[in-house]
């Protein structure tokens, strides 16, 4: 009784706090936009919900070899890397405050090459945060059951299953998907609290821990170092939540969250830290501020009961979480209905993990349609503001790989979260170049180092995940990572790439129904990228014709120019005029006879003839 009314309590507190959302911001821009709760919710839930599975395989990798009491040093490692690469995300969002991550950074200050390359790198990283964030609650679901490993068939059906509710609730819109997360998450994090209080307990009664089952290798100092390493990187899954965060600030609403007006008001001589977290970019931050510590700690937590219980993925036909909750709630009066309550909810969770990966995927995705990616069909917006078709595509694709690594999901852990440190070893790079032209003296100098340190650890931990992960298919990511590269420039190349700036605009404005900054800086970029497809053209006929291969490559008119990307953000034109609208046609205002063409259909653009009267 005591269980059941614990449980009823926590739902209803957790319920009555979830945001809700406010019937002027559910279509600013034709996008639904959301504040603190939501955005914790939506871009949050992935890396809050590797809790249930980033320790267990980092126990997996250690354990098998006697390792598991030197996992402090890997907790150690992932705490260093939460915060570096944290900071760095946090300090970029006041650069980058319209959306794009490091896929904006890099246009901006590297070169289109990087850009390109980091579009879909995100896409691949993506659909795999799908993948595994459903596997993981297909593993949870099983352990009440003890049939942790039971066939795969069950672990693909259950699975395909998830991922479908997920991107139905998607598509229905942000507000609906970011308050059923977010009662979740609430309730999550209350039946922990209580659980980590059950350990205790645990551990005070002297519960003795679980007997050893198996028998261990040995191993010698070097095989140590890598089990370590590949035990870290195991560890280190959760942080596409950065460039979750800073990719989809374009969902979030420009105002300062509850707390910081709050702290305006009553405490002004903290302006600086007020003026920090003010805004959109404030409320990114404030999410991303949680990153830097909830890893760290989660799992130094976690590994603490683990190896004092000596529970692990498996034990007891049971997952890491699942022996731990088993045991925690054991200490509880009724505890069996709390530990089939938070088994069921870590699979919601799990599940709902995978909407950050489709909010993302749209954030990705009309981006990639504008710059010449992806087909101009893909872009289509329903009237929740959502672009159903990329969400639709991304599920279709997360099954048929769920399919092809029959429903294992340290099958397809090798390829999540690996593909996330390249984005982010770009954005170090990229921060850098921006704090050397910007800063002077002593922050010009630290800033400099800062952002080095990032992009060198990030590049280190991109090949560690690789080398890491080898025996499990790491070595097939460097093929993968490779063919993506390839692949996004002979689309590119081919006819599919070319965007002239009426069918850009119409792609951004008209299609994608997005205004302002940011539809002034996804024009630039596709801009510049036809700047760059335009010179690989001339590349490629020049190279042939050294051998005497004359190559019809149609290089008869060149792009526009796509100009500085600080005269495309100029804040001193109208919010409703983007850049194209602004450098072809300053004068047009208002609907157009006709309005906006369907989703497939060119139509006809007013911009048209201003490109050719140039």
């Amino acid at each position: 009784m005591i269980s059941i009314l614990l449980l009823v309590v926590i739902i209803l507190i957790a319920f009555k706090i979830s945001p809700k959302e406010k019937k002027e911001s559910a279509h600013v821009h034709g996008a639904g936009q959301i504040g603190l709760l939501a955005a914790v919710a939506l871009f949050g839930v992935d890396y809050f919900t590797s809790y249930f599975y980033a320790t267990g395989e980092l126990m997996s990798a250690l354990q098998p070899y006697n390792l598991q009491h030197d996992a402090y040093f890997v907790v150690a490692a992932i705490a260093l890397a939460n915060a570096v690469f944290g900071a760095l995300y946090m300090y970029s969002l006041g650069i980058f405050n319209e959306g794009g991550g490091s896929y904006t950074a890099s246009m901006r200050y590297l070169v289109p090459t990087m850009s390109l390359i980091v579009a879909v790198t995100l896409i691949q990283d993506y659909i795999f945060t799908i993948v595994v964030s459903a596997l993981s609650g297909v593993d949870q679901l099983l352990s009440i059951l003890n049939l942790y490993g039971i066939n795969w068939l069950w672990h693909f059906g259950i699975g395909a299953l998830l991922v479908s509710f997920t991107c139905w609730i998607t598509i229905r819109g942000r507000g609906e998907s970011a308050r059923l997360v977010f009662t979740m998450l609430g309730i999550f994090v209350m039946l922990t609290l209580v659980m980590v209080v059950g350990l205790i307990f645990a551990v005070r009664r002297g519960v003795p821990p679980a007997p050893v089952v198996g028998t261990t290798q040995a191993a010698t100092l070097a095989q140590a170092l890598m089990h370590m390493l590949t035990a870290s990187m195991k560890g280190m899954v959760a942080l596409t939540g950065l460039e979750a965060m800073s990719n989809g600030i374009q969902f979030v609403i420009d105002e300062d969250a509850g707390p910081i007006a709050w702290g305006k008001k009553r405490l002004p001589r903290l302006k600086k830290l007020w003026d920090f977290y003010s805004g959109k970019a404030g409320i990114g931050r404030m999410v991303q501020t949680s990153f830097l510590f909830y890893g760290g700690l989660t799992t130094l937590l976690l590994t603490f009961f683990s190896i004092r219980f000596n529970v692990f993925d498996g034990t007891a036909g049971r997952t890491l979480i699942g022996n731990l909750a088993f045991i925690g709630f054991g200490q509880i009066p009724g505890g069996d209905i709390l530990f089939w309550a938070y088994q069921i909810l870590a699979v919601g969770l799990l599940a709902a993990a995978s909407m950050t990966a489709f909010q993302d995927v749209q954030a990705t995705a009309w981006r990639d349609v504008a710059i010449g990616e992806i087909p101009e069909v893909v872009v289509y917006r329903n009237p929740k503001g959502t672009f159903s078709r990329s969400v639709v595509a991304a599920f279709g694709v997360a099954i048929v790989i769920m399919l092809l690594i029959r429903g294992q999901t340290s099958l397809g852990i090798p390829y999540y979260g690996i593909g996330v440190f390249m984005p982010i070893m770009v954005m170090g790079l990229a921060i850098r170049r921006h704090v050397l032209k910007n800063f002077t003296g002593r922050a010009r100098r630290w800033g400099s180092l800062g952002a080095t340190l990032a992009a060198v650890l990030s590049g280190i931990v991109f090949v560690g995940q690789v080398a890491g992960k080898w025996s499990e298919g790491g070595w097939v990511v460097l093929i993968s990572f490779s063919l993506l590269a390839i692949t996004a420039h002979l689309l590119l190349l081919s006819p599919i790439g070319y965007r002239d700036p009426s069918q850009i605009h119409r792609i951004v404005v008209q299609k994608a129904r997005v205004q302002g900054t940011m539809a002034s800086i996804v024009e630039w970029q596709s801009l510049r990228m036809q700047e760059y497809r335009y010179h690989l053209l001339g590349w490629i006929e020049r190279f042939w014709g050294v051998f005497g291969v004359r190559v019809p490559l149609s290089l008869a008119e060149a792009p526009m120019a796509s100009g500085e990307y600080d005269d495309a953000v100029d804040h001193g034109w109208s919010e409703e005029a983007s850049y194209l609208t602004r450098l072809l046609a300053p004068d047009l205002t208002g609907p157009h006879l006709g309005g906006a063409p369907n989703e497939t259909d060119p139509g006809i653009d007013p911009l048209a003839g201003a490109a050719h009267a140039d």
